[in-house]
Parts: C-alpha cells; structure tokens; sequence
C-alpha cells in the first residue's frame, strides 16, 4: 500500500523548508554589514596643547598615532596637531567636546574653570606619584569617577603619560625665605598655582610656546615646566641658570587622552579596543622615556651650562604643606564632585602612600 501524505503535514513540511531558508537568508545581510564596517577606514583628528612633535609631551600623541595605524592596518588614521595648528592650547577639550576634533591630549588641570574637580586628574601638591596614580586610575576606581566627571561633556578621558615627579622650576632670584615669595609672578597651573597664591605668589597660566620669552623678559619671574629633559630643550637655561629641584606642586602629573564619545562608538568594538590599549601603552611609555632623559638632562644642565640645582628652604616648604591643605578644604567646600572625588583620593592615597614608606622609601634611604 502506497504512504499518502496528508496535504496539512505536507504544508507544514513546505513551511518549516521555507522558514530555515529564510532565516538563512535573513544572516547574510548582517554577516555582511559586519564585513563592511570592518573594512571601512576611519580620520581622526588629534589636537594637543603642545609644541608639535614636542619631546616628551609631544612625542606621546604622535606615538600613539603610530600606534594605531599599525594595529588597525590603516583602519583608524590619526593626525596629530600640535597647540595653534588648529585650536589654542587651551582649547582642546571644547574642540573635542563639540566634535570638531576628535581626540585630544593635555592636562586635565587646564580645564579648572570648567570642571573645578579636573586637577584632581593631573596632580596634587605633596599627592600621589606616578605609579601611585597609575595604580588609583586602573585598579582603584579612579577611571572610573574621572570618566563620570567627564561624561556630560561628551568626552572620554584615557590616562595619556605621565613625567614623573617635576622640578619646583626657574627662578630669577634666589629664594631664601617665605618672604621671597611674597608677590613673585610665576608661571604654575592648576592646584599648584592655588597653593602658590595662597602663601603670597601671584600664579600665572602660560601656554608651553609663551614661557621662555615671558621669563627672559621679566614679563615672569619664575616658571615651573616639566623637568630637566624638557626644560633643556626650551633653553629655560638661557633665561636664568638659578633651578630649584625641590618637587612639591606635581609629584606626578598625569596627561589625558581625550576622546569624543559619539566618534568613539562609532568605531567598530576592535578599533575601540586598539584605541584603548595604545593609550595604556603611551602612558608607560612617556614615564620610561622621562625616567631615562632626566638625570642625562641634568648633568647637561650643571656641566655644560653652569645651572645651579638648589632646593627650596624648609619654611617655604612647610608654608607649601599648610597651604595644600587650606587649598584642598575649600576647593571641597566649594564643589561637591571635588569634594567626593578627593575623598576616594585620598582613601587610596593614604593606604598606598603607607606602604611605599614601609617599600620604596625605606629602599631609598638605604640603598
């Protein structure tokens, strides 16, 4: 006897044919898109507060630019431009925050005035150094409340160097007293600059192209800058050869990566992983280059140019210490997301600070 198919199991035996061709139909477009978006190329401009190409400061973004285009296989290309190519030092985070740049490298303090809490992110008189502020940033929370800090502005802040414990700075006279300060016009930014006028100097912002001739005319009579690599190549030396190495106002001051958040989800989740990882590869590498040029720079410094290292007298430095202190109360008195943010800081800080004193410190005075 002949099997007979009924007509409704022969229906649905046609549909369910029909249903798996369709779903296989319906992945090809995906699996397509996928294709294209993988092979589409990305341009990013990349603005910094820095002389271009600048050593140090100005080798990171370029580095990280390198970075990228070789991990992506061209797929993101970055160009890099240096303070005034195509918006003022100080301009850089509105310039990637509106999108008309999309990344961006500077100090976080330079944007006090907008985001008071900001130097939090850059550096703190007597605060954590480099590695301490490494370590808070990717294992202690802090990335996290920088990015919160961040977020309403449509900006996305990765650490981007750091140059390690930085000189007191240049000084056309000696200082001898507190007294000395009294009046003096320096150029310091951020926290520092708020601790210097709170014992009686008078803090001035300069961008890194205005400090040699500002400070060679008189225009200033003292600047901070970075160290001794960096103030060598400004020729800070020709100006006057009085340097103090005291480090108090940067023990450590971090740079930033900033990224505008709609062009970085536009990028596909590898091209966001490659920007992700060259920024935490540029920030080791700036400190390795600082912690090898420095001490090179120095001795060049002395030698060859008769600089005098001096350090700061002790009732300069306790006044600095008391000052720190008045300058962070009231900045947490006065904003609540510093208030907040110093907190986590300094939770942190004091543990970590507490055992590099059992650690580093102890291997320092006795090696």
């Amino acid at each position: 006897m002949k099997n007979i198919i009924k007509p409704s199991v022969l229906t649905l035996f046609i549909c369910s044919i029909l249903m798996v061709i369709g779903c296989s139909g319906d992945n090809k477009p995906d699996a397509s898109n996928e294709n294209v978006n993988a092979q589409q190329t990305f341009k990013w401009k990349l603005v910094t507060s820095w002389p271009k190409n600048f050593p140090g400061l100005g080798k990171a973004p370029e580095t990280f630019a390198q970075y990228v285009n070789e991990m992506s296989n061209g797929r993101l290309q970055v160009t890099v431009y240096g303070a005034g190519e195509l918006v003022p030092a100080f301009e850089v985070f509105n310039s990637v925050s509106v999108g008309s740049a999309e990344m961006g490298h500077a100090g976080a303090y330079y944007w006090k005035g907008k985001i008071p809490a900001a130097p939090i992110f850059s550096a703190i008189p007597f605060g954590m150094n480099a590695n301490e502020m490494n370590a808070w940033l990717h294992y202690g929370g802090g990335i996290e409340l920088w990015r919160e800090l961040y977020q309403p502005f449509g900006v996305i802040p990765f650490a981007g160097g750091n140059s390690g414990a930085q000189m007191a700075g240049w000084f056309r006279k000696e200082i001898n007293s507190i007294e000395d300060i009294q009046g003096l016009k320096m150029r310091i930014p951020g926290l520092g600059g708020e601790v210097f006028k709170k014992v009686g100097g008078l803090p001035v912002t300069l961008s890194g192209g205005e400090i040699f001739t500002s400070l060679q005319s008189g225009a200033i009579d003292a600047t901070e800058w970075v160290g001794p690599y960096n103030d060598l190549t400004f020729g800070l030396h020709k100006a006057t050869t009085i340097y103090y190495h005291t480090p108090w106002h940067e023990p450590g001051t971090l740079l930033e990566f900033i990224v505008n958040q709609e062009a970085y989800e536009a990028l596909p989740k590898d091209l966001q992983k490659i920007v992700e990882v060259a920024t935490r590869a540029v920030n080791q590498d700036m400190l390795d280059e600082y912690t090898a040029r420095n001490h090179a720079s120095m001795i060049q410094l002395v030698q060859d140019h008769g600089v005098k290292v001096m350090s700061l007298p002790t009732d300069v430095i306790q006044a600095l210490k008391i000052a720190t202190k008045e300058v962070l109360a009231n900045e947490s008195a006065e904003n609540d997301d510093f208030a907040r943010i110093y907190a986590e800081y300094s939770k942190f800080y004091e543990s970590v600070k507490n055992y590099h004193d059992l650690s580093e410190k102890d291997y320092y005075n006795n090696r």
